[in-house]
């Protein structure tokens, strides 16, 4: 399978080439034709976590040799379990966790992947230098890119966040990492700036003489990226069908908290690969722009920004709904124009018929800060289940969605990151003071709860920061030049 971008069909690369750029020539994302790939969905779920992850990976990136090797070196010894993203029951509904991996993120899932996927690129493609990765983080990219990166002969990584747009967690987890390859570095202002800037390095350094490096991408812009998060609703399927819930060809609802719209398309994909899967739900909190689109057929990111106890979805510019778009469509030149209207005018809508696929395939909901602390609090009163903001921004929008949806399908939630990454909000949902102290309130969080702190978290406050630097969003391109040119 090729693949081409969304914004023109005739500029085409191999899998390998697309996970090496990262974003087509034209800033258009490579997409390719993932209904047609021959998968027996039926026999994918059969199988353990990593051989179901080797299966969809081989098939969507043929020109990787050995991918059930790959796939062995990535996860081996990484999570803390071998099911990768237990499917967990709490009362009426299904939670995957997605969060057992190093960092305690779902990125954890794509990004043990990736830096595997890079170097075996470089050999197939017999590229010399190294491969610079540029990547924007709304919170939980970053340290998951850094972890996979760090020390990876070939490599190196620069990782810009949002300066006071993360969770004190989050911020240490990017500043404390080790490794002779790597760059994190705050911009002054919110995610999208941090995402728009990366854009324009990668347009303004095409075509440039980078001293024989490369730049390439780990946020899901880049295929190599979102193809490893497809495993985990082939997943949960099978869980339910070996549960008794479901039998095989019953349809399954998922709900997704959604910022870039990465995580919910890679459940789209495994939909148009056959997996009975019934709506997608895209949640959101109070940055609703996901929401008002897949209701209006109207996206408008010209909106306040509101910087809320979830801010892995603090994001107005989805970019990974061009993906979507191009599958609705098929039209690279109306999605072409949408994204250079988005880019100029801040808007664009699509027709009333296009909405009308979107909404056969979406449903979708919000819910703000108020809603998502109640819904961490009655969770845990009622299931002894302790989850994070996103995760209950996701609960939260379940329960309208269940209300209204009553054919008896199991309705699984996505959790996103531990309770742990996001203490304060989870503390004060639980009725308890928050205070200044984050390591503080993760222990009286432990202690109230019982809920196991992650490993890799409950070390940190003893490491040393390495990283400090804050610039301007203007400064991001001479930033990234300075490490590429050492």
């Amino acid at each position: 399978m090729n693949y081409h971008s969304t914004r023109n069909r005739r500029l085409t690369a191999s899998p390998s080439q697309a996970v090496l750029q990262g974003i087509a020539p034209d800033g258009g994302l490579y997409i390719g034709d993932v209904a047609h790939l021959g998968l027996d969905w039926r026999e994918i779920i059969t199988c353990d976590a990593q051989t179901m992850s080797a299966k969809i990976l081989h098939a969507m990136l043929p020109d990787f040799p050995d991918m059930a090797g790959l796939i062995r070196r990535s996860y081996a010894g990484k999570f803390a379990s071998e099911e990768l993203t237990p499917l967990v029951q709490v009362g009426d509904r299904y939670v995957l966790e997605l969060f057992r991996g190093p960092t305690s993120a779902f990125k954890d899932v794509a990004l043990s992947v990736l830096p595997h996927l890079v170097t075996e690129a470089q050999k197939v493609q017999r590229q010399d230098g190294d491969v610079v990765i540029l990547t924007a983080t709304s919170g939980d990219t970053g340290k998951a890119a850094l972890e996979g990166f760090h020390d990876v002969p070939g490599t190196r990584i620069v990782v810009f966040y949002p300066y006071g747009g993360v969770s004190a967690v989050q911020q240490l987890q990017m500043t404390t990492q080790e490794g002779s390859n790597v760059k994190v570095c705050a911009v002054r202002g919110n995610f999208d700036d941090a995402q728009t800037g990366v854009k324009q390095v990668f347009a303004a350094c095409a075509g440039k003489d980078l001293g024989g490096a490369h730049l390439s991408s780990a946020n899901s812009i880049n295929i190599g990226r979102l193809a490893p998060q497809v495993m985990y609703y082939f997943k949960a399927y099978g869980d339910l069908v070996k549960a008794g819930r479901i039998a095989v060809g019953d349809k399954v609802h998922f709900v997704v908290p959604t910022g870039n719209f990465g995580d919910i398309l890679a459940g789209y994909f495994a939909k148009k690969m056959g997996l009975p899967v019934g709506m997608l739900v895209c949640a959101s909190n109070q940055n609703d722009v996901l929401t008002e689109f897949l209701t209006t057929g109207r996206y408008d990111r010209r909106r306040p920004f509101y910087k809320t106890s979830s801010p892995s979805m603090d994001i107005l510019v989805s970019s990974n709904l061009e993906r979507l778009l191009y599958l609705m469509t098929e039209d690279d030149a109306a999605v072409a124009r949408w994204m250079r209207q988005l880019n100029e005018e801040g808007a664009y809508e699509v027709s009333a018929q296009v909405l009308q696929k979107l909404k056969a395939e979406f449903a979708c909901g919000c819910c703000d800060d108020g809603r998502c602390g109640d819904t961490i609090g009655s969770v845990w009163q009622q299931h002894r289940y302790l989850c994070d903001p996103h995760t209950a921004v996701a609960w939260a929008v379940a329960d309208a969605f269940a209300a209204a949806c009553h054919d008896g399908a199991p309705v699984v939630v996505l959790s996103t990151a531990s309770p742990y990454k996001f203490p304060a909000a989870v503390l004060h949902a639980l009725g308890r003071e928050a205070g200044e102290d984050e390591f503080a309130m993760m222990a009286e969080l432990h202690r109230l709860t019982g809920v196991p702190v992650p490993a890799g978290l409950a070390g940190l406050r003893e490491k040393e920061v390495r990283h400090g630097d804050v610039i301007d969003k203007e400064d991001m391109l001479d930033y990234v030049l300075r490490f590429v040119r050492g």
